[in-house]
């Protein structure tokens, strides 16, 4: 029925949608015979059927019914729901784990071990959802839920997402998998799935982020192992033949018209939403491009920054890792030649490379002289920096030192994500107060913090960012910490012994 829940095609949301209709079953059970007792009540003891009121109150037995069967009812839908809601947050031993970043109005994924990743966008053509008369473009049959890429997963294999954003709260929703997380800036959320048969499943952002909110698709194809293994080597010679074109590009220089065909087709697919067909944006948030400076009596250089690196504060994204250096090219002429703004300007994938070049070295000199007047500073103080000392790994450090400078490396490096009180923020972020991390093997212990983890991504490695000793009195603090006290004291040696391995 179009008017219930989806059953999904994946064992939790079937679970999801068979705890709906076991709760839906219930409180129909309850509301008719709540209801037919009332109705019953009111037909067959009315006033003029003779029927006299009883006198009674305060029936203990009355009181211990109507309290324990609400409890046992509540109970029986308590179980099933906790084993669903506990099964949905189970992210462990995933098969393929993929990074899904939010953006306005975009989705980017990222493959974790498979160096491939891409933007998904929207594939509706404009002139099908900016025709409001309904006088030319007729409706396609996936209507805003399709896009130029789709995310690729395999069958039969779990499927685990950590999911983000770059600028606003938007909500990664496929409802044919029960997942429906939000993506929030600065914070990682969990989900996953496992899908049993191929197919292609659709969803959107559940989020209100934004002007084009309902233009921000998710398309999801399910492919065989098989299949998938085909599509992750395509995409690995996508890649390398993506470098080789954009080698090519910088030796290529294409003509006005070529610029202006491909730099349209760019700036529809990517600037339109914002700057709007007619280049006259939507002012304040997203600014005029036609007789802008930007676009016109500004130096190409500023131009290709402002597109290439965006804008801190605004709308304006970064577009350097979504287009290639001839697609940004093509557009940033466009953008100087279309709506009567006609400054003549052609810019080729080598300028784009030299302007970004340009940039960087321009960062590079500034932090260079920056440092160079920090250092002459310094010395006209006569600011005198210590040597690092040479770490002696066969020291042996008491409890109290261990846990002194344990504290002090944990509120460092460690409190941020697992918090002072060791409570973590769970799933991204597992509690280390009580865990078996924490409580349990000494040497496993150790490797996740020397050498991160590799089921859980937000689980960095420390070999390279902290000493042994600190590594030593960090491990130490969280085995006695928060009530653990495992007693286990960790020395440098033991440290240094496990990194060897």
């Amino acid at each position: 029925m179009q008017l219930n829940l989806t059953k999904g095609v994946t064992a939790v949301s079937r679970d999801v949608y068979d705890l709906h209709m076991l709760v839906l079953w219930i409180c129909t059970a309850i509301g008719v015979i709540v209801f037919g007792a009332m109705f019953w009540s009111m037909a067959f003891h009315r006033k003029s059927k003779g029927a006299k009121a009883a006198d009674f109150h305060e029936s203990t037995k009355v009181e211990i019914l109507w309290t324990a069967i609400p409890i046992v009812i509540l109970i029986a839908m308590a179980v099933p729901a906790t084993t669903t809601l506990i099964a949905m947050e189970d992210n462990t031993n995933s098969d393929v784990t993929i990074q899904i970043t939010g953006s306005q109005w975009k989705w980017h994924y990222k493959y974790f071990d498979q160096d491939i990743e891409y933007y998904s966008v929207l594939s509706t053509p404009p002139e099908q959802y900016q025709n409001q008369q309904e006088t030319t473009a007729i409706k396609g049959e996936h209507y805003l839920l399709e896009v130029d890429k789709p995310l690729v997963i395999p069958a039969n294999k779990k499927v685990r997402f950590l999911i983000t954003s770059d600028d606003v709260i938007h909500s990664w929703w496929v409802p044919a998998f029960a997942i429906k997380q939000d993506a929030n800036p600065g914070f990682i959320n969990e989900a996953w799935t496992r899908v049993d048969e191929p197919g292609i499943y659709r969803g959107q952002c559940a989020e209100l982020c934004g002007k084009d909110h309902g233009f921000m698709p998710i398309v999801v194809e399910v492919k065989s192992a098989e299949d998938y293994d085909i599509w992750l080597n395509e995409q690995q010679q996508r890649i390398a033949q993506a470098a080789s074109a954009e080698q090519a590009s910088l030796t290529t220089a294409m003509s006005k018209a070529e610029l202006m065909q491909l730099g349209k087709t760019t700036y529809t697919a990517y600037c339109s939403a914002c700057h709007q067909p007619s280049g006259l944006g939507l002012p304040p948030a997203f600014p005029a491009l036609k007789d802008s400076p930007i676009t016109t009596t500004g130096t190409i250089q500023d131009h290709i920054n402002i597109v290439f690196n965006g804008k801190t504060g605004t709308g304006m994204q970064a577009y350097g890792k979504q287009l290639s250096l001839k697609e940004l090219a093509a557009v940033i002429t466009y953008e100087r030649n279309a709506w009567g703004n006609n400054t003549g300007d052609l810019v080729q994938a080598s300028d784009v490379k030299s302007a970004v070049a340009s940039s960087v070295e321009g960062k590079a000199q500034e932090a260079t002289a920056s440092l160079a007047i920090e250092t002459a500073v310094e010395e006209a103080v006569e600011i005198i920096t210590e040597e690092v000392p040479v770490e002696d790994l066969s020291k042996v450090y008491s409890h109290d030192e261990l846990m002194t400078m344990g504290e002090k490396v944990y509120l460092k490096a460690c409190v941020a994500c697992h918090q002072p009180t060791g409570a973590g923020l769970p799933p991204a972020f597992p509690a280390l107060k009580g865990s078996v991390i924490a409580t349990g093997d000494i040497t496993v212990h150790l490797d996740m913090v020397i050498n991160g983890s590799k089921k859980n991504a937000a689980m960095t490695a420390f070999g390279s960012q902290l000493t042994k000793t600190e590594i030593a009195a960090v491990v130490t603090y969280e085995r006695n910490a928060w009530g653990n006290n495992t007693g286990d004291l960790v020395q440098p040696a033991a440290v240094d012994a496990a990194s060897a391995k």
